[in-house]
């Protein structure tokens, strides 16, 4: 029961959570700092009231250690979303993503001194080949969309290749950041929900930082279409009911999958977790028009190929099959 519940969780949360992301960036393209900063208020505060016992509970793993990792955390989080005000669609987001396999094997070859089987550095191959057709199409995509002034679809598309910049910048991060909690948690063991809370409390400080921008998307939000919300009978801006479902979705999601990870085997999360991601890619394609070339279909199809070889799903499903026969 626990395991199909927490699969409901990951897709019901996590797709929905593209969705309200997607309808607050297409009507403000840079509100991915108040989207960010209204995830990580939540989920600290839940943290500090369930995890901690309103400060009462001291934690596993030294502080100092969790300030290195919330560092790389809060820039991987704020550059993910920023990214997308630099004409990165959706679609493209979700795929760049879906390449973390490559960045944790680079930096696990070079830091751990790691050695792969043959079958990984192929997914490795599928993978960034995928990222590259993808990528390739896009920025032809930007140039078609803009065939006005030559200077303005120039500066157009250097604005996307500093959004492709930041992805990849946030992709290499987040490996390194993987690559430290895997230390962290050989030598004190693992600790998520602990993690989970400092790793969205210790970095509200460095909003401050990102105050102005938050204060104008706030001011921005509070002036969009009101909408009648049944349960509390009272108009409301549509943009704060979609940023209050984003958060809500946010942390069912991220719940989701850590129900997930301690009900099933890595293989099964990693399967549920491509799928939910592939179904999201979808529906934003489908529901939002984003533009989506046959090119771009042939780049999914082999970024999700590799992603599973990679994780030997595809292996485990055969092995399953065979021993059912």
């Amino acid at each position: 029961m626990g395991t199909v519940f927490a699969i409901i969780l990951v897709f019901l949360g996590c797709c929905s959570n593209v969705v309200t992301l997607e309808l607050l960036v297409r009507e403000f393209p840079g509100s991915g700092n108040i989207v960010t900063f209204a995830q990580f208020v939540f989920i600290a505060l839940e943290g500090f009231i369930f995890e901690t016992r309103f400060g009462t509970k001291k934690p596993v793993i030294a502080i100092k250690n969790y300030v290195i990792m919330v560092t790389m955390f809060f820039t991987v989080s704020v550059v993910n979303n920023y990214a997308l005000n630099f004409n990165i669609a959706m679609p493209l987001h979700m795929i760049f993503r879906s390449g973390s396999l490559i960045a944790n094997m680079i930096l696990g070859i070079i830091i751990l001194k790691k050695r792969y089987p043959p079958s990984k550095y192929l997914s490795i191959a599928l993978v960034s080949a995928g990222i590259f057709i993808c990528t390739i199409m896009s920025a032809k995509q930007v140039n078609m969309d803009n065939e006005g002034s030559e200077e303005q679809g120039f500066y157009v598309f250097m604005r996307w290749l500093i959004g492709i910049a930041m992805l990849t910048f946030a992709l290499l991060m987040s490996a390194r950041m993987g690559i430290f909690q895997e230390t962290l948690y050989k030598k004190f063991g693992k600790h998520s929900k602990e993690a989970l809370f400092y790793n969205h409390f210790l970095p509200l400080p460095g909003f401050l930082l990102l105050s102005t921008d938050i204060y104008n998307h706030c001011v921005h939000f509070s002036h969009s279409t009101p909408v009648l919300v049944p349960v509390i009978q009272m108009n409301v801006p549509i943009m704060w009911v979609y940023l209050f479902i984003n958060v809500i979705t946010q942390y069912v999601c991220i719940r989701g999958v850590f129900i997930l990870t301690t009900e099933c085997a890595s293989l099964t999360v990693t399967l549920v977790v491509t799928l939910r991601k592939f179904l999201s890619l979808i529906f934003s394609i489908l529901y939002f028009q984003n533009p989506f070339t046959p090119w771009h279909w042939v780049g999914t199809a082999v970024v999700f190929m590799g992603t599973l070889i990679y994780t030997e799903v595809l292996s485990g499903i055969t092995a399953a099959k065979k021993k059912a026969e």
